[in-house]
């Protein structure tokens, strides 16, 4: 069980430690200190739903819905599309790109920006459902839950460690012109990733 488990979590963290757009909004938010913990909680436990339905054998039925993918990739491509010119907007206006430590940012626009983010990507699917539980067909009876359980504390260490770590960083974003770069940089990771969803969908 234990090889199981170490091969689901390797797998799993190879695949989230990316620069991607969860992790560009968990980082933003970390160094804001904006609602930290509840955001890294519904990105790993997103993950961990995604992983035990793949895990599970949804993998396989979403891999035959071509329809159902085109229209996630298409909702995703959109929303990453209106997210980076939302970032490139706060990059022309630095003023307003506060180092905040009250965690006084909107509540429900965080969480529903995470949730948009973590479930109109269909890399996240492709990722986690597809990829980790098509994996998890070596395994079998307890071996496989350990995988899955493997991959799934990947993810719960990922998240919070972005999160609370980006503080680490916050000395370098005293100043407006470091919060400019970070959003140009986050709307380039959104818009990048946005391209790349349009270009598959174009190519199937």
């Amino acid at each position: 069980m234990f090889s199981a488990a170490l091969s689901g979590f390797l797998l799993g963290a190879s695949l989230i430690i990316a620069i991607g757009a969860q992790n560009a909004f968990i980082l933003r938010q970390g160094l804001l200190r904006e609602h930290v913990f509840l955001l890294s909680l519904i990105c790993a436990l997103s993950d961990a739903l995604l992983i035990t339905a793949g895990v599970a054998g949804l993998g396989t039925l979403i891999a035959q819905s071509p329809t159902l993918i085109s229209v996630v990739t298409l909702g995703g491509a959109a929303f990453l599309f209106w997210y980076a010119s939302i970032a490139f907007r706060r990059a022309l206006h630095p003023e307003v790109l506060k180092a905040a430590n009250t965690g006084n940012g909107n509540f429900k626009v965080a969480i529903g920006t995470v949730l948009a983010l973590t479930f109109l990507n269909p890399h996240v699917y492709l990722d986690t459902v597809v990829l980790l539980g098509g994996l998890s067909a070596r395994f079998e009876g307890w071996n496989r839950a350990a995988y899955g359980a493997g991959a799934a504390l990947a993810s719960f260490i990922w998240f919070f460690g972005l999160g609370y770590g980006a503080r680490l960083l916050q000395p370098i974003f005293a100043k407006p012109a470091a919060w400019r770069v970070l959003d140009v940089l986050i709307g380039l990771v959104m818009a990048g990733i946005g391209l790349s969803l349009l270009v598959r969908f174009l190519n199937n």
